[in-house]
């Protein structure tokens, strides 16, 4: 594994070791033990998309591992004013151990990686979201004592999260619904991708228009903001299109009964999802959002150490 961009990239060994290393890393945090593996290594952090979680689990994560993570705003580089991926991937790996890149597009991830011979992490792209995709991962697993065999339900936009979760569930042996609007549906050559991936590993994907159907007896139900950064415009049309694919407790109902409901955040209750579900017992949005930390620090540790 050189590169974090895409799960589809990852054999199910490599997401079991990532899950596995993520736990112990965790459970190491947990009791207090120090573990600087990264110690004298920079990770180099581009965000030209903002974010809560995304800053603080890399930065933070990067400190516990002993190493160093360098915040670069799209005000801090020449990268989008002029500059070619080019010349910021050669530069990069000269002062750099590896990159971490949350971003609009999916081929500046691509095209940066391809040039720069230090590991670079895909922490959000328009297409896909991996980090988010096995931090929830490995809450699922924490909650159920598995994964193989568990039937996740996506309810929403056919977006970056459902991307990843659909690659995700495929290489840990879940069996993945999504449900989306016409018109909002999946990327095709995703789902492509995705079809021959559950082939191959023997689960089963479920794409359909019907929320209820998508979530009838699933272990975990998974909604993400209908309006993502950048779609402002298009606000009222997509609250008036999601309505009827909003996880209220009702929806919820269908799925089994000791379901755990699960967000990537930030959430809007009242759009996506009601306050008696994202609030209530059977909500892991939190234990999810930490997360992000131990299995973003399992990656730096597989990209990054000697």
């Amino acid at each position: 594994m050189k590169d974090l961009i895409s799960l589809h990239d990852l054999t199910p060994e490599e997401v079991e070791d990532l899950l596995n290393l993520g736990i112990k890393l965790k459970a190491e945090q947990k009791a207090g033990k120090e573990h600087h593996i990264l110690k004298g290594k920079t990770l180099g952090m581009i965000f030209t998309k903002s974010s809560t979680r995304t800053r603080i689990s890399f930065e933070v994560g990067m400190t516990q591992l002993g190493g160093y993570p360098l915040f670069l705003s799209s005000n801090d580089i020449q990268l989008g004013r002029g500059e070619t991926i080019y010349d910021t991937a050669k530069v990069m790996e000269r002062m750099l151990d590896g990159i971490m890149i949350r971003t609009y597009s999916h081929q500046d991830v691509l095209d940066l990686a391809k040039h720069a011979d230090i590991p670079v992490i895909n922490a959000l792209t328009d297409l896909l979201h991996p980090c988010q995709v096995l931090a929830d991962l490995m809450t699922a697993y924490e909650h159920k004592g598995k994964l193989k065999g568990l039937k996740l339900a996506y309810i929403g936009d056919g977006n970056n999260m459902a991307h990843s979760l659909m690659y995700g569930c495929a290489k840990a042996g879940l069996d993945c619904a999504v449900a989306t609007p016409d018109d909002y549906q999946c990327d095709a050559d995703v789902v492509a991708n995705a079809k021959d991936d559950f082939k191959k590993y023997g689960s089963e994907l479920i794409l359909t228009n019907d929320p209820k159907e998508a979530i009838k007896d699933a272990d975990v139900v998974y909604t993400d903001t209908w309006v993502s950064m950048g779609m402002e415009a298009e606000k009222e049309e997509r609250q008036r299109v999601f309505m009827p694919y909003q996880v209220n407790g009702e929806l919820f109902k269908l799925a089994a009964p000791d379901a755990v409901f699960m967000h990537c955040l930030p959430a809007y209750r009242g759009f996506e999802v009601t306050e008696d579900v994202i609030d209530g017992p059977q909500s892991i949005i939190f234990d999810e959002a930490e997360n992000r930390l131990h299995a973003q620090k399992a990656v730096m540790v597989r990209l990054m150490a000697d």
